[in-house]
């Protein structure tokens, strides 16, 4: 079995139309006809050197539809962790077991998703419908975000579910569906000698630090520790990449060299 690289997508690997990765870039995501994210060149090279070494596995927040909108121009990607975490595809199909495994595994946290569904539903600051995503986790858009973050927390049994926003999108997720828990299922079902993983938000914290070699953006540790609810560092697997340079080539860098070492 190869090394496997746990990496998220958005931010870290691809870049949306509002991000200016250079001239030099080539769509990877087209909806509705536009084409909406990119990868730089020097990513795309770098892509193709890991692909050979190391099993990528995409592992996303994205839906199974919206991960199926990007195409990396590698070739077949086998394993795909989606939902965050709680879809495993195989060869582009779903994992049924693990998928029921994620459902078994969130299910006192239901009673939260589906209170935290009644109350969005007549939130006025909500701008978006909500949806629970696969039955796994509930999203919408808001105004004031902050501020529904805050009255959810309130509500909400916060030992059962993290509320999380990221700009005006607002997100409810079981404590147990995270990609900290994916990448430790992951290990557990292909055993891979070692597991690196990449990624730029808070939803990728406990998979960086779940991994035997993390990589994240520069200043990570600083936004990380000013989060009110997270007083922790960092954990020492967890590397900052080198700043002024674009995120997906320096870990893609760091994750050859790492693998260079291990083997």
């Amino acid at each position: 079995m190869k090394n496997i690289l746990c990496v998220d997508m958005d931010n870290t690997i691809i870049y949306s139309y509002k991000h200016d990765i250079g001239e030099k870039k080539l769509n990877v995501e087209l909806y509705n006809g536009r084409e909406i994210s990119f990868i730089s060149e020097r990513t795309y090279s770098l892509l193709k050197e890991v692909n050979d070494k190391m099993l990528i596995v995409p592992t996303s927040t994205r839906t199974e539809e919206q991960y199926r909108r990007i195409n990396l121009h590698i070739g077949a990607i086998p394993y795909a962790l989606v939902c965050n975490g709680g879809v495993l595809l195989v060869n582009g199909e779903r994992d049924k077991e693990w998928y029921y495994e994620s459902l078994k595994m969130i299910a006192e946290s239901r009673p939260q998703l589906d209170k935290a569904i009644g109350i969005l539903e007549v939130d006025p600051r909500r701008k978006f419908e909500v949806r629970f995503i696969d039955e796994l986790f509930v999203f919408t858009k808001c105004e004031k975000p902050d501020e529904v973050i805050k009255d959810l927390n309130k509500t909400l049994k916060t030992e059962l579910v993290d509320v999380f926003h990221n700009g005006e999108k607002v997100y409810v997720v079981p404590k147990k569906l995270n990609k900290g828990m994916a990448v430790k299922r992951l290990r557990k079902k292909m055993n891979p000698g070692y597991i690196l993983a990449a990624g730029d938000s808070e939803f990728d914290v406990s998979m960086v630090e779940e991994s035997d070699f993390g990589c994240v953006p520069d200043g990570f540790g600083k936004m990380f520790r000013l989060k009110e609810d997270l007083k922790e560092d960092l954990k020492e697997n967890v590397m900052e990449m080198e700043s002024g340079k674009l995120f997906s080539e320096a870990l893609l860098e760091k994750c050859l060299k790492k693998e260079a070492e291990l083997t």
